[in-house]
């Protein structure tokens, strides 16, 4: 029986064409998306679901798609998919992350334009009858500083169009290094340095834990007065409050909205402010932008649906069927080993070293280390995936060393993965057990075990008498429950690590709490 695909988006009609082409039966409905209880009743039929952004692939709807094997998303978000409970279930989730960049790149343009001329406001004035020319005093771009929150794949595309309006470029981008900046011909600064000098504002990043409201009512009292805002990235990225004040005020000159925290945003604390201008999420609406995504997802569906081959999976690597067995737990481990040196990141990072040592060695460690890279990258970029993670290091100038050696020391086969900053060199090593879970094996050269777990709780400290004893009575008091306590030191009284698996997440509250424990001199919260 040929596998079915449900389009439930308005894709573009060559997806369509492919998907027949390739001996799928395809059932086109492009406004679906939005009937919630018709698309639930009709998903448990089919094997693929083809999508924009107006499906919504919710738990709900996962639940119900029996027959569910992977979801294709046109273009490069997936706010819309729960990823999670596509995990759960086995379906592969996809998208396409470089379909669009050219796009959205210059819309963002088009936008800082509009909004330096104040175009849309002398446009409505003028068909209205008025001639208002003295109304509408705009300002040149050339010579002014354009800000980059976010300097990968679509940033890196603005900073090259802004150049060539002769602007200068600052970019914020903790993945970005010196050489890469220099490449570019942008001014890697921090964020407060940015917010300082920029003229113009404009936001290319994910929304995550770390760049909702990154720009803030703190943030914008920081930015110089007359500076104009631009976010053609994500919703949420933007305090619309203090926006919308700062507007009223004219500390913030003018605004450049595509996105909105709510959306469809058809009431927005921002509509009628002086000075704006919006669209409706138009960042990849051009024809080019939507046959492209269109061509890619349904190519990639269709050959994950008739060969098994894997392609931008944001919750799967690209494995071939025949090692997909062997390599499982390890391409975990990898992920797990990314991701925890990752959390532990905050500087841009140099150079990732990986070490793999007795059998794993023998495995495609491409795999492996594309795992890796998407764990060490995924905390500040949500959209990275295995296949898509080494092209987004490179963009951001992080080079990658892989070496392999025979068994040696305690274990049989590990991997060490090292990330070199500006500031420092961190490494991380794991191995798997015959049980097939991953563990931790050792931390910044200090040998301990623990298992990888939801929460947990990774604190650095000095080896002295008492404080595991502070440490357990502090969690007590806020009545968080201790799973595992694993601890590791260098040498006595030396450099010390407690890694802690807790049963829910640390506020911030308590988190500021063990941070001021007498002799700690780290503590990160983590999740896995």
């Amino acid at each position: 029986m040929a596998p079915r695909v449900l389009i439930s988006d308005s894709l573009s009609p060559t997806a369509v064409d492919i998907f027949k082409s390739r001996g799928i039966d395809v059932t086109f409905e492009p406004g679906l998306g939005k009937d919630k209880e018709k698309l639930l009743s009709m998903i448990g039929d089919y094997d693929g679901l083809a999508i924009r952004s107006a499906t919504k692939a919710t738990e709900k709807l996962i639940a119900a798609a029996d027959n569910l094997k992977v979801i294709g998303r046109a273009g490069i978000g997936v706010d819309n998919v729960d990823i999670p409970a596509a995990t759960s279930r086995g379906i592969i989730v996809m998208n396409t992350p470089f379909g669009n960049s050219i796009t959205t790149a210059e819309h963002a343009i088009s936008m800082m334009l509009a909004c330096a001329r104040q175009i849309p406001a002398a446009d409505n004035s003028t068909q209205a009858g008025k001639w208002e020319k003295s109304k509408f005093m705009g300002v040149e771009v050339t010579g002014k500083t354009l800000g980059l929150i976010g300097c990968g794949n679509i940033g890196s595309i603005v900073a090259d169009r802004a150049i060539g309006l002769k602007m200068r470029v600052v970019a914020y981008d903790p993945f970005l290094t010196e050489e890469r900046a220099i490449e570019l011909g942008v001014d890697k600064v921090e964020l407060d340095e940015l917010l300082a000098r920029a003229d113009f504002i404009t936001l290319h990043v994910p929304k995550t834990d770390k760049t909702a409201n990154i720009l803030s009512a703190d943030a914008i009292t920081k930015m110089k007065k007359g500076v104009r805002i631009i976010n053609c990235a994500r919703g949420g990225l933007v305090d619309e409050n203090a926006l919308r004040a700062a507007l009223d005020s004219g500390h913030v000159a003018g605004a450049a909205m595509d996105v909105f925290a709510e959306e469809p945003a058809t009431d927005n604390v921002l509509f009628g402010a002086p000075n704006l201008v919006c669209t409706p999420h138009l960042g990849a609406a051009t024809t080019e932008a939507q046959e492209n995504v269109a061509l890619q997802v349904a190519e990639q569906m269709a050959d994950f649906l008739t060969t098994g081959a894997v392609t931008n999976a944001l919750n799967s690597p690209s494995i071939s069927a025949e090692e997909a067995p062997r390599l499982a737990p390890f391409v975990k481990l990898a992920e797990l080993v990314g991701s925890f040196a990752g959390q532990l990141t905050e500087t841009a990072i140099e150079e990732i070293t990986i070490e793999y040592a007795g059998d794993i060695a023998e495995l495609n460690t491409q795999a492996l280390s594309s795992a890796a890279l998407a764990g060490v990258l995924r905390p500040l970029l949500s959209t990275v995936n295995v296949v898509s993670a080494p092209a987004m290091a490179k963009e951001r100038g992080i080079a990658l060393e892989e070496t392999k050696r025979g068994q040696e020391g305690a274990y049989e086969t590990y991997m060490r993965l090292t990330v070199t900053t500006e500031r420092q060199k961190r490494s991380v090593a794991g191995t798997v057990f015959a049980d097939g879970k991953p563990r931790l094996i050792q931390i910044k050269g200090i040998n301990m075990e623990g298992e990888f777990g939801e929460h947990m709780l990774y604190v650095t400290n000095n080896d002295k008498p008492g404080f595991i004893g502070r440490l357990g009575t502090l969690l007590g008091t806020e009545n968080i429950n201790i799973a595992t306590f694993n601890l590791g030191r260098a040498e006595k009284g030396d450099d010390a690590i407690a890694l802690v698996q807790v049963d829910e997440p640390v506020s911030d509250d308590v988190l500021g709490k063990i941070e001021a424990l007498e002799n700690v001199v780290q503590a990160k919260r983590l999740s896995f």
